[in-house]
């Protein structure tokens, strides 16, 4: 990487930097950027968008320490071309730092990933002949809980390997966040049916033939 340290997990602290996140495209670009340097040019047509376009939210994200030029190639017609890559595999905001008006944004994302867990749930409590009783508030509230735990669980991997894929290394956090939501913060207690379906993933592979999985 040039020499240059690079980061398996950032937890942004940096109300800019913050609010500069929610926006769908600059996270796009350190999504894409995360498996392979890129050119504007090339960056411009992987996301379909024009180039002066992928220049504006480049020249943010590198300003706010997002994303650095990793290399540059001078072509045969002695253009000198940039190739960006991220200063970190993965980015995680900061819930104390973050704005009360843009909590919501970052509570909704959750949402989306709490959703399909629990839908692995819903096909493993069917075949136990169990009864998932989720409601809308109970997925929200959690998606909270788990937005506030988040960025201490991602904090514990800063030093992992900075060349595992991104959407693994999220799963990771997301699941292991997870994992210590439901055993100590305020889900310890749930009353509906949620912490059966928890006993039984982490038996699931154990007891059941190696064929199964």
């Amino acid at each position: 990487m040039g020499g240059v340290h690079l980061e398996a997990v950032h937890v942004v602290k940096e109300t800019e930097t913050i609010a500069l996140l929610i926006d769908m495209v600059r996270r796009q670009i350190l999504r894409t950027l995360s498996a392979e340097p890129l050119t504007q040019a090339q960056l411009a047509k992987k996301l379909m968008l024009s180039e002066p376009t992928v220049a504006h939210h480049l020249k943010l994200l590198k300003e706010h320490g997002l994303v650095r030029v990793e290399s540059t190639k001078i072509e045969s017609h002695g253009i000198r071309q940039k190739f960006y890559a991220p200063t970190a595999r993965l980015f995680i905001e900061d819930w104390n730092a973050t704005p009360l008006e843009q909590r919501r944004y970052y509570v909704l994302s959750h949402m989306d990933r709490l959703r399909g867990i629990l839908s692995v749930f819903e096909l493993l409590a069917e075949e136990r002949k169990l009864t998932l009783l989720i409601k809308t508030q109970d997925v929200e509230s959690l998606a909270e809980s788990l937005a506030k735990r988040i960025s201490t669980v991602a904090e514990r991997h800063s030093a992992a390997d900075p060349n595992l894929d991104r959407e693994a290394l999220l799963a990771i956090i997301f699941a292991e966040t997870l994992k210590e939501e439901l055993a100590t913060g305020e889900w310890s207690s749930l009353t509906w049916g949620f912490k059966d379906v928890m006993t039984i993933l982490t038996n699931y592979k154990k007891n059941d033939p190696p064929n199964r999985f």
